[in-house]
């Protein structure tokens, strides 16, 4: 099986401060609790466990970004929807933690 896309959090950031990944889905994996924390406006959140139960969301046609907390999960989903017939699945590697550094989130 071909190893599915590893993108670096600089280059993801990068992409998203530039608006470049409209036409992209941005998918955080974490759960409801880690979500709430903090996370990325432009992403959806579809828990890892969930993600089966919900392939009917996720398009065939547009690249899809994975994220996590740590970039493990994340990896995860990659391999599952790769099996499941998903060709251009993205995985944001460092996950949150790395992304959220870089774009300065403010925890209360």
């Amino acid at each position: 099986m071909d190893s599915f896309e590893i993108i670096s959090p600089r280059e993801f950031t990068g992409l998203l401060n530039k608006g470049e990944l409209e036409d992209a889905l941005v998918i955080d994996v974490r759960e409801q609790m880690e979500w709430e924390y903090y996370h990325l406006e432009e992403s959806i959140l579809i828990p890892m466990n969930t993600i089966p139960a919900n392939l009917d969301q996720l398009p065939r046609d547009r690249k899809l970004y994975i994220i996590c907390a740590h970039g493990v999960r994340s990896a995860n989903v990659c391999y599952f929807l790769q099996e499941q017939g998903y060709e251009d699945v993205i995985n944001v590697d460092g996950g949150m933690a790395a992304v959220a550094m870089l774009r300065g989130f403010q925890y209360d």
